[in-house]
């Protein structure tokens, strides 16, 4: 039994909707930032494995280009997008704005 059940694609469609700078790619959905240097990417980085560790959900994490953090989220256990990556997606999202 999945940790969490797939959303449906009209659940998920409502859900970007509310997380713009998130995309869907097949099975997880994925944001890009550009901070201003490698300081600043690890340290968001670093916010970001606090936030996931307290959630007990972790994202896949890229940092190329120096600045650039890709974060990619999927419930393993569904192989699936969930509602656990939603409420994570929106937690990156307000430690991405506390720190513009």
């Amino acid at each position: 039994m999945p940790y969490a059940d797939p959303l449906t694609d009209a659940e998920l469609a409502a859900a970007l909707a509310d997380l713009p700078d998130w995309s869907r790619e097949g099975d997880r959905i994925r944001r890009i930032v550009r901070v201003a240097g490698f300081s600043a990417a690890a340290d968001l980085v670093r916010a970001v494995a606090v936030a996931a560790d307290a959630a007990n959900h972790h994202p896949d994490v890229h940092i190329t280009g120096y600045r650039n953090v890709t974060f990619e989220l999927t419930t393993h256990a569904a192989a699936a997008i969930t509602r656990r990556d939603i409420d994570l997606a929106a937690q990156i999202d307000r430690l991405i704005i506390g720190r513009a």
